[in-house]
């Protein structure tokens, strides 16, 4: 019993890290203005979520970009 309550209390640490992660990657994208402005492209999409999953990284100096381009429609 003792071990599934560990397990249990560990899973809940893992979760509260992983949140905090995430919102501190919130914080990181808001403040560099990405989810201002209505224009959705394929690199600012792809900028903004790999900041948010980078987390703390950001204020260490990374400073994460996609570069994409989407295929063009044949003729």
């Amino acid at each position: 019993m003792r071990t599934h309550r560990a397990s249990r209390t560990g899973s809940r640490a893992i979760a509260v890290i992983v949140v905090v992660w995430l919102v501190i990657g919130l914080a990181a994208a808001a403040q560099r203005n990405y989810f201002a402005g209505s224009s959705a492209t394929c690199a600012k999409v792809g900028t903004t979520l790999v900041t948010i999953a980078a987390g703390p990284l950001n204020y260490v100096g990374a400073t994460p970009k996609i570069d994409c381009t989407a295929p063009q429609p044949s003729r």
